[in-house]
């Protein structure tokens, strides 16, 4: 099993951070949580340049083919620059479609989310009953508990706040009847799987952007006139917060390439809680400037724990990496 990406996956993620890194992101970040969507579309038509979308579509419909390693690695990026709306989303209903085997459903839906044309948001059983950005994305799919997939026409009520501001759920209505039988569950199944996965990536990238930012502010701030990051304790907190993101990366690798439910929880769990405590390193050592809003810093602390918990909390995830052993 190769747990390194090869030459041409990481010269695929250096282009995507280099695209990124003069995208402003973080001007389109705020401008998507005031609810112009303008913007982070912007982003996402130059990540589609990149070919990023046609990785969880066939090649038969204008896809790449379904390469989870690859969009994981690309997802990293994304989750290191921040970028807004329901990426991870739009890959599952990718991913979701392409299990089905509906070759109707296939054409209609495909092409344009794997161009970045279109994006859709997704909500599945067992997970939250709420959708992200549905007043941003082209269609909002659910999976019912019974194997009903439908094609909601509207949302519930207003979205909802949450502790990110640029992520804004929602409940969806039922709406078109899609398809439906066990072929849907499996379907289900393996978008909710690669959903979890694609997450466990934007922790990773989230907690490295956490520690980057606190890394660099330790080596200006200064305090009895030394700066902080030549203090023993800071430089503790700081290698504890990499060890915690180091160690979750193989396990990010490994899930990608086996696709294993347990694989993918451990690397949601640890990805999740290694970007929490990063999140909490960077608010502690920033100290009371870590709370303003007018600091990027903001946006990605909070981004950390709405991210830990999204598709798999912690608990969750625990119970589905013990789960083969309990049998």
């Amino acid at each position: 099993m190769r747990f390194l990406p090869t030459d041409e996956q990481s010269d695929f993620a250096r282009t995507l951070r280099s695209l990124l890194g003069a995208a402003e992101v973080p001007a389109a970040v705020r401008a998507w949580a005031a609810g112009e969507h303008g913007p982070g579309r912007s982003v996402w038509a130059r990540l589609a340049e990149t070919g990023l979308f046609a990785l969880a579509a066939p090649e038969a419909y204008d896809g790449a083919g379904l390469l989870p390693l690859e969009l994981a690695l690309g997802f990293v990026e994304l989750g290191r620059a921040g970028v807004p709306g329901p990426v991870v989303e739009s890959a599952a209903v990718s991913v979701l479609l392409s299990e089905l085997g509906d070759e109707a459903l296939a054409k209609r839906f495909l092409p344009g989310l794997a161009a970045g044309e279109t994006s859709a948001t997704l909500a599945l059983p067992g997970g939250s009953p709420y959708v992200l950005d549905a007043d941003a994305a082209t269609y909002c799919f659910t999976v019912s508990a019974a194997g009903e997939l439908h094609l909601s026409r509207e949302v519930v009520a207003e979205p909802l706040a949450s502790l990110d501001p640029a992520r804004r759920l929602s409940l969806p209505t039922a709406g078109e009847l899609l398809a439906a039988g066990p072929a849907v569950t499996a379907a289900a199944e393996a978008a909710g799987r690669w959903a979890r996965l694609l997450t466990a990536a934007q922790c990773l990238g989230t907690g490295e952007a956490l520690l980057h930012r606190t890394v660099e502010y330790a080596k200006q701030r200064t305090q009895f006139g030394t700066p902080i990051g030549s203090f023993q304790a800071v430089k503790h907190r700081l290698a504890d917060t990499l060890l915690g993101l180091e160690f979750a990366r193989p396990l990010l690798w490994a899930a990608a390439l086996s696709l294993s439910p347990a694989d993918v929880a451990a690397a949601k769990l640890t990805a999740g809680e290694a970007a929490y405590a990063a999140a909490m390193t960077a608010l502690q050592l920033h100290g009371a400037v870590g709370y303003t809003e007018e600091l990027d810093l903001s946006l990605w602390l909070r981004k950390a724990r709405p991210l830990r918990d999204a598709w798999g909390t912690p608990s969750a995830c625990r119970a589905e990496v013990l789960q083969p052993r309990v049998r």
